[in-house]
């Protein structure tokens, strides 16, 4: 983000995996100009590979910077693969990396400057350390003068530590389920792009299968009322629709790598029960993965918003670039969305994982899977607790398996 201010840190990047492809995590220092730590960040990710995890490291240490409000940031890699991509001058042949790198290039370019500069292994320590933190604490391993991982859309699944270099994140598929056709857009990037089209069932080798769950019933979905960043519990009903959406998601599937949420407690509650389902794993809270903010129409109904906004409305209807009075537009959770989808697609190959999230951010995702226009987010009808499935693959192609699935409610 371009700011008033002047500030300029450094940001020290790292990560790794145990086997390449493994079990993989990333670490993250934000440091002033004295050096001083101002932030740190670390996560694990699964099994994928070093050059995954390196790039995770980069997002979040940008992210990080970005939250601080720098303007301009130094970075600092003991990665020579991703400094010399970053810096334009090596090609990005691995298609796993590019989600990634064009994520990193998003965050990149909100700041006035950013360069990019390979430091020798010794001189990340700092980095290297926190990576090497949240993967022996993903695998249960003690560690001393704890630093609280960071929960993001590069966290979850089971942790790792820096070895070796290169490699492709994808492998043999673990999803199961009935065969489809896949054709379309991928939305795991900023722009979608094209894929091989076939009548063919597709093989599920390196699919990443999402299962889209909408969290159960609170007190405004039951009156119709806009529910965007108001924290709403789920009331008694809800409760009762998220355990049942937990049992149909273990129908899916029984191996589920990570259960991902929206920050609000109508989702987190959610994905608590379908985790418990699954074994108890732990729930990642996903702050990108939250609701439209519908602003002056929060809590109120259409017909109110009509009565009161009717040509604010008109324009909300006819475009997803305008936004509701100090809301938020469609194009924008677009765009946060599919950052989402790139970096679940980039950290969990051929794993299941759920997503839990709100009306919006699952139609935008359904939208974009189907090459809909903007006209299906206005025609289709998500239930409370109702499920979704979708298969990504790293060339771009997707299978719609499923679409607000709702037979558990009954």
């Amino acid at each position: 983000m371009s700011t008033g201010n002047d500030l300029r840190v450094t940001v020290e990047a790292d990560g790794g995996s145990r086997g390449n492809p493994g079990p993989a995590g990333y670490g993250a220092v934000v440091l002033d100009s004295s050096g001083d730590v101002l932030l740190e960040r670390c996560g694990a990710l699964g099994a994928t590979t070093n050059n995954v995890a390196e790039y995770q490291g980069l997002i979040a240490g940008l992210r990080a910077a970005a939250e601080l409000g720098a303007s301009r940031v130094d970075v600092r890699m003991d990665s020579k693969l991703v400094v010399e991509q970053m810096s334009g001058r090596w090609q990005i042949k691995n298609p796993g990396l590019r989600p990634l790198a064009a994520e990193a290039a998003t965050l990149v370019a909100g700041f006035q400057a950013v360069t990019f500069d390979w430091i020798p292994r010794e001189r990340n320590k700092l980095a290297d350390a926190l990576a090497n933190q949240a993967m022996d604490e993903a695998a249960g391993k003690p560690v001393r003068d704890r630093i609280e991982p960071e929960r993001t859309a590069s966290a979850g699944g089971s942790g790792a530590s820096k070895a070796g270099a290169g490699g492709s994140g994808a492998g043999k598929a673990g999803a199961s389920g009935s065969s489809a056709s896949r054709s379309g857009v991928s939305g795991s990037g900023t722009t979608p792009k094209a894929a091989p089209r076939s009548w063919a069932p597709p093989s599920l080798d390196a699919a990443t299968r999402l299962i889209l769950v909408r969290h159960g019933e609170t007190s405004l979905t039951k009156q119709g009322r806009y529910s965007g960043r108001g924290d709403v519990p789920l009331c008694d009903e809800g409760e009762a629709q998220a355990m049942a959406a937990a049992g149909r998601v273990a129908g899916i599937s029984r191996d589920v790598a990570a259960v991902v949420s929206s920050p609000l407690q109508r989702c987190t509650r959610t994905a608590e029960l379908i985790a418990a389902e699954q074994g108890n794993i732990p729930v990642t809270v996903i702050p990108d993965l939250i609701e439209c903010d519908f602003g002056d129409w929060e809590g109120l109904t259409f017909g109110e918003v009509k009565e009161r906004w009717p040509d604010e409305l008109d324009r909300w209807l006819d475009s997803t670039s305008v936004a509701p009075p100090n809301g938020e537009s469609f194009k924008a959770v677009s765009k946060r969305i599919r950052g989402v989808l790139a970096t679940l697609q980039s950290a969990y190959p051929s794993s299941v994982v759920v997503v839990v999230s709100h009306v919006s951010p699952i139609k935008l995702i359904l939208q974009d899977a189907l090459a809909a226009s903007d006209l299906f987010l206005h025609r289709l009808f998500l239930d409370a607790a109702g499920v979704s499935t979708v298969d990504l693959w790293p060339d771009g192609g997707i299978a719609v398996r499923s679409v607000n699935e709702t037979a558990h409610l009954r």
